[in-house]
């Protein structure tokens, strides 16, 4: 069967709009390897906001990634414009389309939608693509008699080292292959992913699932090891939503790939983290670690589910430094409830932190869709969800780059957010020389 995973062009969405690769398609990269390795066809095609009108009629089934809710207007053009073959599968999936799958599959004009993971309920869907009824398959939506059938969930891989590499073959090598995403260094690097989900739940963030699976320290060394012999990577950055929870499970890969002779960067919570698994990861090549301190203030941290502590963050940058490895922190501003005195508290940590922190990268709130700000919009004072009566319809405004749209509350509150936004805006150029 030939197969086309069509997905939006993923530059780095903190610079959504500007062109900014950062890192390739996993998901797809990960559903195209499995159908490769089952014997499928398949063929990986690419949609930008102006490139949204593909030839797509050499293709049996055609699956539409949606990575991301910012993308999801422009995706849905590439649905209306593009052509497939009348008797073509459609399919939709990914991170937008597991928040919201019933909307997706009836805006997709799909015959199925995948909610989760969806390796293996993509094969056994390819396996009935010729009768499109898919009763009895895990963890999927679609359409019998005009009406919309749920399938049971479908429960986790038991075993993510189970799964074959990513397919970045399929896709340019300047699409995976970067000289400057590495901490500011100037080296061949690539992005990997040696775990998925995240367990904590952060009011703020949009994490695909709740349970962390990770991939053995022999799993990661394998990647790596291709990827130096095929690319000539000199190092790789971690984008899992939250690699550093399990420590054995962060020291076993640190141990396997220590001989490899690459430098690299994880993220972290800053209370996942302590000072022997530091000295493991420095020696394995770990140059930084980024923190989402998020903010100064305690009561706001709560209120962000963040339930983190000043003395954690301070106590986990100044290990990092110890270590020898660089701390960067991201900092979220204008949270629904921010004012002065919490921004003041976010710039006296700061401070504090100052000859630890090697970068600072800062950020307005945005109501991401799928969060717990988001669908409890009435509860936050948010505006603007397309769950509410004043959606504009405009899904590319839930980007994270300057964004200066009126999220929350009234024109009072609204004129400080703004206000204290600009003042610590200046405070981090002034002391970093850098934003983002």
């Amino acid at each position: 069967m030939r197969v086309a995973l069509v997905y939006p062009e993923v530059y780095d969405m903190a610079r959504f709009k500007e062109h900014r690769r950062e890192f390739p398609p996993f998901g797809v990269l990960y559903l195209a390897a499995v159908v490769e390795q089952a014997g499928h066809t398949v063929a990986i095609e690419k949609v930008t906001p102006s490139a949204t009108e593909l030839d797509l009629r050499g293709y049996d089934a055609v699956g539409f990634s949606l990575a991301s809710s910012a993308t999801y207007g422009f995706m849905l053009e590439a649905r209306q414009r593009s052509h497939l073959r009348d008797d073509a599968l459609v399919m939709v999936g990914g991170v937008h389309c597991n928040f919201y799958p019933t909307t997706s599959l009836q805006d997709f004009r799909a015959h199925v939608a995948t909610d989760g993971e969806s390796e293996e309920s993509l094969l056994e869907i390819l396996g009935r693509a010729e009768f499109k009824r898919f009763d009895g398959v895990a963890g999927v939506l679609w359409v019998r008699d005009g009406k919309v059938r749920r399938e049971p969930p479908r429960p986790l891989l038991r075993n993510i080292d189970d799964l074959p590499l990513p397919a970045r073959h399929l896709l340019p090598t300047d699409d995976f292959v970067i000289p400057d995403r590495l901490a500011g260094r100037d080296l061949r690097m690539a992005h990997v992913m040696f775990s998925r989900g995240c367990p904590f739940p952060c009011s703020f963030c949009a994490a695909g699932q709740t349970r962390i699976q990770y991939r053995s320290g022999v799993s990661a060394r394998k990647e790596l090891t291709h990827l130096i012999d095929a690319y000539g990577i000199e190092g790789f950055a971690i984008v899992d939503d939250n690699f550093i929870v399990n420590k054995a499970k962060v020291g076993d890969i640190c141990e396997q790939i220590e001989d490899l002779g690459l430098q690299w960067s994880a993220l972290s919570r800053v209370d996942t983290i302590d000072a022997p698994l530091l000295g493991k990861m420095a020696r394995s090549g770990c140059i930084e670690v980024k923190y989402g301190m998020e903010s100064g203030s305690e009561p706001l941290l709560k209120a962000m589910r963040k339930n983190t502590k000043q003395e954690q963050i301070k106590r986990a940058v100044f290990a990092t430094a110890d270590a020898g490895i660089e701390a960067k922190v991201f900092i979220i501003h204008g949270f629904p409830g921010e004012t002065r005195e919490t921004t003041e508290a976010t710039m006296q940590l700061l401070t504090e932190l100052d000859s630890a922190l090697s970068r600072v990268s800062l950020f307005r709130f945005v109501p991401l869709p799928g969060t717990q700000v988001y669908d409890q919009a009435d509860r936050y004072q948010i505006h603007g969800t397309h769950l509410q009566a004043d959606w504009d319809g405009d899904w590319s405004k839930f980007h994270i780059h300057h964004n200066e749209r009126h999220w929350w509350g009234g024109p009072e509150q609204w004129a400080e957010t703004e206000q204290t936004y600009r003042m610590l805006r200046e405070f981090v150029e002034t002391n970093w020389n850098r934003q983002g």
